[in-house]
């Protein structure tokens, strides 16, 4: 009896103790988070793999090759000598704010009307024609509940590709998505490699956030040429969807030859690159022989893939960027899809050099004989034919200096009103200092009328002015300056326009407060004497 009555005191004990706990957890939730911690199990580690190109570049190729196995198997690939010797550090990429609604309530893009006067866009008469880029398209149908359930009975996940990690270097969209985001890329990635079309989503997952994650791979992988822009989602009344269909086009009936020959043909060019000097010299050769092995033609086959210009020679502007990016790839510079508005759906490409990004258009510099017109251009002198929409206004800011204008005549003057905005020209702060007949001739605060009341002296009130500016004026197309005072807040600003730190610092507020989808922002900043600065915008908000 006495056993059994200890017994019952120490459940009572362990009873009380376990309120006890509750209790404190419930008043310090991070102490749960502790003691979950620390009784987690070991968990099996599974090795990352780096998925690069699936297409089986020969040994020595510069992007990692990966080949898609079945669930049960498990494939290692490494990144091949001249990637890791490439020296490139991982670029950075803006995220999504925390508790933004990125993809479930925002306006499609399909549906998004850019008005050109606004945003001040002059596409030249003789590249206003040479776009072609087809969005991605999802089409959605609503099931009930009793369909939906036979779809789970029925419907496997296919492939998870769950064993594949992304080198951020040359796979940016992947990261501009969310961990669940990231999976169903995964997913979508492996079946698309293992042929699979039909599957059920290996995560719970809205329309609007699968159509990101499907974009991400296809803004990604200009490999995937049998894969087309559309896709279908059969979703249930709660929103989520049961079932993804891909759509593949005519290569994927023979893909082990297609594949073949698309390499080929990628080699006959890349091939003639691989010895030269430099990244630039790469960039250059691929460029030229792309536009002289291709012909854009408004309606040519399966024109929204890399497959298009390479074997098939006749694309639109898709092809032309599609194709660069993959050739770049394989010569191991990071090369991002870019797309966007050019007067229509357009698109191009970014490339990672080693002073920065830049902005090419081989599509557009595909006249005549061939030009460097839209080649290695800084996103000031894309700012008034080019405007990036969808996950493209993620990629990083194209402000490379070094290799811009290097094809120009040299009798050209490449000064023609787009150079500040990079800030090359007025506004690296040494473009006089140390030269007394320079500085002389920069103009004073008194000369446009300002009083050394009017600037500004540190970061946070240069960002609440502009932010003041931005929101009193609202959406539009219209100009406004800062007064600046010093050469540590100059170089503070600076940096902001160029690594898009200005985004955090007043944009992205303005944007959500006027309601706005999208704008583009243009500037220049002007060294004036005794240490100021004005620094010019040039605005369009919609």
């Amino acid at each position: 009896m006495r056993i059994i009555k200890k017994i019952l005191y120490g459940i009572l004990i362990l009873f009380a103790l376990l309120c006890a706990l509750i209790m404190v957890c419930a008043v310090k939730p991070e102490l749960s988070g502790k003691i979950a911690e620390a009784l987690k199990l070991d968990e099996e580690k599974k090795p990352l793999y780096d998925a690069g190109n699936a297409l089986g570049v020969q040994d020595g190729g510069a992007v990692p090759s990966v080949s898609i196995s079945t669930q049960s198997e498990q494939t290692e690939t490494t990144p091949s000598a001249d990637t890791q010797a490439a020296g490139y550090s991982a670029p950075q990429y803006e995220t999504r704010p925390s508790g933004v609604v990125w993809a479930d309530e925002r306006e499609d893009e399909d549906d998004q009307k850019i008005d050109p006067s606004v945003f001040g866009l002059e596409v030249p008469d003789e590249v206003a024609d040479k776009n072609g880029y087809e969005p991605v398209h999802a089409e959605n149908s609503e099931i009930d509940d009793e369909e939906a359930a036979e779809l789970l009975s029925e419907l496997s996940v296919g492939e998870t590709g769950d064993m594949l990690s992304f080198d951020p270097r040359f796979y940016p969209y992947y990261y501009m998505l969310d961990g669940k985001g990231q999976h169903l890329y995964r997913q979508i990635y492996a079946n698309a490699n293992a042929l699979n079309e039909r599957f059920a989503p290996v995560e719970s997952v809205s329309t609007g956030a699968l159509k990101d994650a499907f974009a991400a791979v296809y803004n990604d992988h200009p490999e995937l040429f049998w894969v087309d822009t559309a896709y279908s989602c059969k979703y249930k009344r709660d929103g989520n969807c049961a079932e993804i269909d891909l759509q593949f086009n005519y290569t994927a009936d023979n893909l082990t030859a297609e594949k073949k020959t698309f390499n080929e043909k990628a080699n006959e060019i890349t091939s003639g690159a691989e010895d030269l000097d430099s990244d630039y010299e790469k960039e250059k050769h691929v460029h030229d022989e792309l536009i002289a092995n291709t012909e854009y033609v408004t309606f040519a086959n399966i024109n929204q893939s890399a497959y298009s210009a390479l074997v098939n020679g006749r694309t639109v502007c898709a092809g032309y960027a599609r194709a660069f990016q993959y050739m770049m790839q394989q010569l191991g510079i990071p090369c991002y899809y870019c797309t966007g508005y050019a007067g229509e759906s357009h698109a191009w490409d970014i490339v990672a050099l080693d002073d920065g990004y830049y902005n090419v258009d081989a599509t557009w510099d595909d006249t005549g004989e061939g030009t460097y017109d839209y080649f290695n251009k800084s996103d000031a002198d894309f700012a008034w034919n080019h405007l990036r929409q969808e996950l493209s206004v993620y990629l990083p800011p194209c402000n490379g200096i070094a290799y811009r204008n290097l094809e120009e005549d040299d009798e050209e003057d490449t000064d023609d009103g787009n150079d500040n905005g990079n800030g090359n020209d007025n506004g690296n702060g040494d473009d006089g200092s140390s030269n007394e007949e320079d500085y002389d001739s920069r103009r004073s605060i008194e000369e446009l009328g300002y009083s050394e009341n009017n600037a500004l002296t540190y970061l946070d009130e240069y960002y609440n002015d502009c932010y003041r500016n931005l929101l009193s004026r609202g959406a539009g197309n219209y100009k406004f300056s800062n007064l600046i005072k010093g050469r540590d807040l100059f170089e503070a600003v600076y940096g902001s326009l160029q690594n898009n730190g200005y985004r955090q610092g007043y944009m992205d507020k303005v944007i959500s407060q006027l309601g706005a989808s999208v704008y583009r922002i243009n500037w220049q900043i002007e060294a004036l004497q005794d240490d100021f600065y004005l620094v010019t915008y040039d605005v369009a908000i919609q």
